[in-house]
């Protein structure tokens, strides 16, 4: 915690109490990534079989 003036200035560790780990970006991605696989498979197969 650092005080400049009337502010206080607090690190996003010392906000939430632990250290965040940069995972969700990639469970994000990757989840993004799988949706985008499954509808686009849905899509073409669909189409084929009309």
């Amino acid at each position: 915690m650092e005080r400049q003036g009337d502010e206080v200035h607090v690190s996003q560790e010392e906000v939430t109490g632990a250290v965040q780990p940069h995972v969700m970006r990639y469970v994000l991605g990757v989840s993004l990534l799988l949706v985008v696989i499954l509808m686009s498979l849905i899509w073409i197969v669909g189409s084929v079989f009309r």
